[in-house]
């Protein structure tokens, strides 16, 4: 046992961190956020946040929506389904009326395509162009 060094240990990485499953949003949080992203004029935030409650997918999920998923023709349908990539279940969620609205106008704003995603990988133009990668 004489020949055997330990490292010595260091404080660990999250110390002082919460660790774990993280309270979901309060009602009163939700409709904060949803009044004040109009107000600073960022309707793609503001359509993510909206489509991120309705749905209840994963952001991973989220991101991958292309404009025919949501859309028939010109029109933001009611109810879409998309299949979840962690676990490969559809889910069927419901788009209300307030999150049908932003998404017909962050559509029209960007002019997407049927084929293209809704939300595409990085914004130009933005004051983080080239720091923030969305993905």
């Amino acid at each position: 046992m004489d020949g055997i060094r330990t490292a010595p240990r260091g404080e660990a990485w999250n110390k002082g961190t919460l660790v774990g499953q993280k309270a979901p949003f309060k009602l009163q949080k939700i409709w904060r956020t949803r009044t004040r992203l109009p107000m600073q004029n960022q309707s793609r935030e503001l359509t993510l946040f909206d489509l991120g409650v309705v749905s209840k997918l994963r952001s991973c999920d989220l991101v991958k929506l292309r404009v025919r998923d949501v859309c028939y023709g010109d029109r933001v349908v009611a109810r879409a389904m998309k299949r979840q990539q962690k676990t490969l279940r559809p889910v069927q969620f419901e788009i209300t009326r307030s999150t049908r609205e932003a998404l017909k106008s962050w559509i029209e704003f960007t002019a997407l395509k049927p084929d293209s995603k809704l939300f595409s990988n990085c914004i130009r133009g933005s004051p983080h162009f080239g720091v923030w990668q969305y993905a």
